[in-house]
Order: structure tokens, then sequence, then C-alpha cells
């Protein structure tokens, strides 16, 4: 039996209107934190990414990927999570196949105004995760460049308290705090437990 994965297909908002010398190091610093070029990630067509994890590490990925981005003024990134197996494994991630990778490039190509979506072989789990994510997505997608930073610092450091964080960040506690809350960092957490368990039992 092939093991399951996920494939999270993306692609840069307003890639055009920056330099990709603004927004491209963030998106590749992102993509190496889960794995290496081209095997398990690759950006082609210039503004467009592939990236393979485990299906548990899925949203926490994409998450972890829209935090860096936003923290360039007027960049955001739409990404669509497929869940399944591959069949087929190449050296290039792209040429890679599989239910993962037609999950997620269907679930992509239905994206509209939504900015983060998901596709499972099970219904019931995306109709309530999709649900989730397009709540979630009315704060996310409002993040300012500020508040998307201490997010990715407060996702890379999970151990950290507010007060270590502050001083990563050359910031106060309070600003750090106020910052997690305005981001509803609390509540984008308990969706990626909740995803987490509903995942292992998939």
């Amino acid at each position: 039996m092939n093991t399951a994965i996920a494939i999270i297909t993306g692609d840069i908002i307003n890639s055009r209107k920056e330099t990709p010398k603004v927004w491209l190091p963030h998106l590749k610093e992102a993509l190496n934190t889960f794995g290496k070029e081209p095997e398990q990630w690759e950006i082609y067509r210039g503004d467009s990414f592939q990236l393979q994890v485990s299906p548990e590490q899925a949203l926490e990925a994409a998450i972890y990927i829209k935090a860096t981005l936003k923290q360039n003024k007027g960049i955001d990134v739409r990404m669509a999570i497929g869940i399944g197996e591959k069949d087929y494994e190449s050296e290039k991630i792209t040429e890679s196949n599989g239910s993962a990778f037609v999950h997620s490039g269907d679930c992509f190509e239905k994206l509209k105004k939504q900015t983060l979506a998901l596709k499972s072989d099970s219904k019931a789990f995306d109709t309530t995760m999709n649900i989730m994510l397009q709540l979630a997505l009315l704060n996310m997608n409002t993040w300012l460049p500020a508040t998307a930073r201490v997010v990715k610092i407060t996702m890379e450091h999970p151990e950290s308290n507010q007060n270590e964080l502050a001083a990563m960040l050359e910031n106060s506690q309070s600003n750090v705090s106020e910052a997690l809350i305005r981001a509803g960092f609390d509540e984008v957490q308990k969706m990626i437990q909740f995803y987490k368990t509903q995942i292992e039992q998939l």
C-alpha cells in the first residue's frame, strides 16, 4: 500500500506588483523548512509551487507559508492541500503523480476568492475543514506584515514564551501579545489541532 501524503499547490497573489526578489527568498525559506528541492518542493511558472509534506503537517505548513509571505505588504498566497497517495515518484515533485496530486490540482482549480482549501477522499472531513478555513481566512487574509512576522516566529519557536519571542522580534512582550490576539493565533492553533485529530481518523 502507498503511504498517504499531502501535496500543497500554490501561487503568489500580486506577484507581478512586486519584483520577485521581494517575495521569492521568503517563499524559498518557507519551502526549505519542509523539504529539499526538487524532490519535495519546486517553484515553476515563476510564481507557482508544489510542496510535499505529511498529511499531519499540511495545514500547519500552509499557514506558515502564508505568514512568511504576508511579511511583504500586498503579497499573499493561494494554496490547495490535496491529501491522498503518491503512485509514481519522480526526482522532481512536479513530475510525480497519485491521488494526492490529483486532489491538490482539482482543489486549486476551484479556488476563487478563498485562498486556502483542501481535498481528500473524505467528503465529510473536507466539508468541515473547508468551512473552518473559510472562517479562519476572514482574519488570516487581513494579517499585516508586522502581525504575519510575529505569527511566523511564534510557529518557528512553539516552546518559547512571549518574553522570549519578544526578544527575538526586538519588541515588547505586550506588543507580541497584542499581535497574536489580532492574528487570532489561539484559534488558528486550535484549528490545526482539530485538523490533526481528524487526519488520524481518515
